[in-house]
């Protein structure tokens, strides 16, 4: 099931949106050109994006993966983006054929993509929501026909509140997602920082404020609080490529390029 209620004028060409360049950073071609400017240009400045995107990308897999074996069979995935297989559903559902996604983001060329690469078989759905607007999507009928409130949920909000801003309130956004949730649900949740990269990130703030939404980094213990309410799993807020690796697990190397923290915990 999707929800497409936009018309194609109201897919902005003009400027960047983060979810098309972030499409670019994986390598992806869901993007126009005013995006692969935009995200060439951060490149330039801050070639570990590459790196980054990629780590955060696979931290979202093995998050996913781990939930939906301790038994999670639904998940609220905010701030999808271009879908870049393998998404949410189909890591989830090599799991469980049974889990159910629903799909949520404010980019309408997004929803073009969903009923090819999102939706299938009635346990996905895709419908055009704000992340800045967390009653809106839990009251919209999308989240009822999929989601049920009385059982344990997945709440993904991976790489999406760094273009919410402080006047913006994402300690709010999250509180409100969580309240709504029942005990045993859990949060994924990263977040880029400027804790590494902070000499090199001025010049890639610029381009943020040419797109469609700035770039909000922040550090350690601002992400932390994202988590009030939630209960910590091991090995806590990390860097990316830290929280629970797979294999030999990454080179200190490699963890030093990743500008993103992340996590997952559970509401008691």
């Amino acid at each position: 099931m999707t929800d497409q209620s936009f018309s194609p004028e109201q897919i902005d060409t003009s400027k960047p949106h983060p979810a098309r360049m972030y499409d670019f950073y994986l390598g992806g071609w869901d993007n126009y050109e005013v995006d692969r400017e935009a995200a060439q240009r951060v490149v330039d400045v801050l070639p570990d994006i590459i790196p980054a995107a990629r780590a955060n990308r696979d931290f979202l897999g093995r998050a996913v993966r781990y939930l939906a074996g301790t038994g999670i069979r639904q998940f609220i995935d905010i701030g999808t983006g271009i879908p870049t297989s393998p998404n949410t559903h189909e890591i989830a559902q090599s799991v469980s054929p049974d889990v159910r996604v629903a799909y949520i983001d404010n980019d309408p060329i997004v929803s073009a993509h969903a009923g090819a690469k999102l939706i299938g078989a009635g346990q996905t759905g895709f419908f055009l929501g704000d992340v800045r607007d967390p009653a809106s999507i839990l009251e919209h009928p999308t989240i009822g026909k999929l989601i049920d409130f009385d059982q344990p949920v997945g709440l993904m909000l991976v790489a999406v509140l760094h273009f919410v801003t402080d006047d913006e309130g994402p300690a709010r956004i999250v509180a409100t997602l969580r309240d709504a949730l029942p005990s045993g649900s859990h949060l994924v949740l990263s977040h880029a920082t400027a804790d590494f990269h902070g000499e090199l990130l001025p010049e890639v703030f610029k381009v943020y404020q040419r797109a469609t939404a700035t770039l909000n980094t922040r550090p350690y213990q601002e992400v932390l609080t994202l988590f009030d309410g939630f209960e910590m799993l091991e090995p806590g807020l990390v860097q990316v490529p830290a929280w629970r690796p797979e294999g030999e697990g990454p080179t200190p190397e490699e963890v030093r390029r990743v500008g993103f923290y992340g996590a997952v915990a559970r509401k008691p």
